[in-house]
């Protein structure tokens, strides 16, 4: 199988993740025969140098002419001094408009190897943390009007937050799908007790719902989620929520799960071309330093193969090898918790240990 992959390195440790990733990749293209190239696109604080525009339109043709798109990370204090409209984060927005991915899935998953890095008592961690935030991505108060403007003798600034009917039918509905391919429980949450558009959310989720009667539907305040999620996250499997809420919980998620490095990410829609990567930022403090966690973007990686290339064997394999190269004890200094029995490695070496594992299975199968 071929296939042209879109990647941006962007900022910080973007090009140094996105390395790893692209090795592990290869791996797999050369195990199964497969043939993957990568086009390079320029997104974010390098393409602000650059260009001036943190996306110019000829990169994002680039991303929506790929079959997938793989992201490392953007932004940085470098450009904080930027004008509004044209910060890397900017980038990153018009992109997902661009590909038209309004779901956002992020899983908190926590590895068995890792439960001990785990912030939450080890009693709450044995319950099990495995559930799926459904974000919506395109919508609500990230893309409403934003203006700042002078009344008086005072700034004011307005943020407008607004959603639509259909726009959560569509996410709703990819909650559901969700929910039922796993344990059949939804959490819609909201915070209907002061937003009209939380209330109109309930609405139009409670009306779904009549179309998938083996999915079973609750609802929770939002400040009540990131509560729960702590207290208990084993009574959750699915989560289906707007754009902010879904944002700030995905990452209060991910720590409890032992390290925001390991996250991956997909973001789907209505587009054929899918966005996938790790849920950190650029880290600019320790970018180049060969101290990043390449994990979630190579997971990012394996999402990709599973939900945009039908590789659910590819991408299952690229699972094992993170998994393999957990066991043997190597972590990255997200992850290291100074005990014995485990070895410190830098970013590249975590890489390099994954694609052996790749190989591995390989050899094994010829022999």
């Amino acid at each position: 199988m071929k296939k042209n992959i879109a990647v941006i390195r962007g900022d910080g440790i973007g090009p140094e993740i996105i390395e790893q990733a692209v090795s592990v990749l290869d791996a797999i293209a050369l195990k199964y025969g497969h043939e993957f190239t990568y086009t390079e696109v320029d997104m974010g604080g390098v393409a602000i140098d650059k260009y001036g525009d943190p996306l110019p339109d000829e990169m994002l043709e680039k991303c929506i002419s790929s079959d997938s798109v793989l992201l490392g990370a953007v932004g940085g204090p470098k450009w904080n001094g930027v004008p509004g409209d044209k910060r890397p984060e900017k980038g990153l927005l018009k992109l997902r408009a661009g590909l038209k991915v309004y779901s956002n899935n992020r899983p908190a998953k926590i590895w068995k190897q890792l439960a001990s890095s785990s912030p939450l008592r080890p009693d709450i961690v044995q319950k099990g943390i495995d559930f799926i935030i459904v974000r919506e991505l395109i919508g609500g108060i990230y893309f409403g009007e934003h203006k700042t403007e002078k009344k008086g003798s005072e700034l004011i600034a307005t943020d407008v937050l607004t959603y639509s009917e259909s726009e959560i039918e569509r996410i709703g509905k990819i909650g559901f799908e969700t929910a039922r391919k796993r344990g059949k429980k939804l959490c819609s949450v909201e915070k209907s007790n002061v937003l009209d558009s939380s209330r109109l959310w309930n609405k139009v989720m409670r009306s779904l719902a009549a179309s998938y009667p083996d999915v079973q539907l609750t609802e929770m305040l939002v400040d009540n989620c990131a509560m729960q999620i702590v207290k208990d996250p084993s009574q959750f499997d699915v989560i289906v929520t707007e754009n902010m809420f879904g944002d700030i919980l995905s990452d209060e998620a991910s720590m409890i799960t032992g390290s925001i490095g390991m996250i991956p990410s997909s973001s789907l829609g209505a587009g054929t071309v899918g966005l996938y990567e790790p849920i950190h930022g650029s880290a600019p403090d320790i970018a180049g330093k060969d101290v990043a966690n390449p994990i979630g973007t190579i997971l990012s990686a394996a999402m990709m193969l599973k939900f945009s290339f039908d590789m659910d064997k590819e991408a299952a394999d690229m699972e094992n090898a993170v998994s393999s190269a957990l066991d043997d004890g190597y972590r990255t200094a997200d992850i290291y918790n100074g005990n014995g029995g485990f070895t410190l490695c830098g970013c590249g070496e975590m890489g390099r240990q994954i694609v052996k594992r790749i190989g591995n299975t390989n050899r094994e199968q010829e022999i």
